[in-house]
């Protein structure tokens, strides 16, 4: 069976200056790949360029077993999600109006956060910022993506929604197949979800696993010999 994205030796970054070179990642139906790294890594100039928004430089980007220089609608309509770093919201719209712009149904959408049913009045603009990621994410799955791209979740969150936005993109996963790449600086709660890792370090792949890796594993894979441990790693 194809692999359900492949990078492969994939360069990408703005104008001529690539930001990641040589990158090689597989996401597989139905598993939680995370992308960690620290500032500046590259992590979202890969997500972007997977989702279509910024074009390769170099090396492929393959969907569905075939490789794509497709713009991101098309890409999104072959069944690609991306939850950007930044939530996508149009505060001044309901609730209801904000999940209507997803396609998948304000329905679908209130059964992935049954939280969401009674805040559809409410303009998103006023939504805590939990429920506003909540509302995005919520948009995502309604469609019943193929592929997820979330990129940093957790941001500014409080644990226990970290950990409910986590838990329902493992349960897409396990559930309805749907393959997830998850960029997030909140390592420690990401690794608990996911089924492999890559750590990009100055636009490069530095190490990888999977769930067997202890959290002392990753952190030396993190923070190699000699390096300053001041870095940020967020537990």
């Amino acid at each position: 069976m194809s692999e359900l994205l492949e990078l492969r030796d994939l360069t990408a970054g703005y104008g001529d200056l690539a930001a990641v070179r040589g990158v090689n990642l597989v996401v597989e139906p139905g598993e939680v790949v995370a992308l960690f790294g620290p500032n500046g890594a590259g992590k979202t100039t890969t997500m972007l360029t997977i989702a279509g928004e910024l074009p390769s430089l170099g090396g492929t980007v393959e969907f569905l077993g075939n490789a794509t220089t497709a713009p991101m609608h098309r890409r999104a309509r072959q069944g690609m999600a991306l939850v950007p770093e930044e939530r996508a919201i149009a505060p001044g719209m309901s609730t209801r109006d904000n999940l209507r712009l997803g396609r998948g149904g304000v329905e679908a959408a209130v059964a992935v956060f049954p939280e969401l049913g009674g805040l559809l009045d409410r303009a998103a603009g006023l939504l805590s910022g939990g429920e506003q990621q909540m509302l995005v994410l919520a948009r995502c799955l309604a469609l019943e993506p193929k592929l997820l791209l979330a990129d940093e979740l957790s941001l500014g969150l409080a644990p226990l929604v970290v950990d409910r936005l986590m838990d329902t993109v493992r349960r897409a996963a396990d559930e309805r197949g749907t393959g997830v790449l998850l960029v997030e600086q909140q390592a420690r709660r990401a690794l608990a979800v996911a089924d492999r890792w890559y750590l990009l370090r100055q636009g490069e792949i530095a190490a990888s696993g999977d769930r067997t890796t202890s959290w002392r594993e990753f952190e030396e894979a993190y923070l190699p010999s000699g390096q300053a441990h001041d870095e940020e790693i967020t537990s």
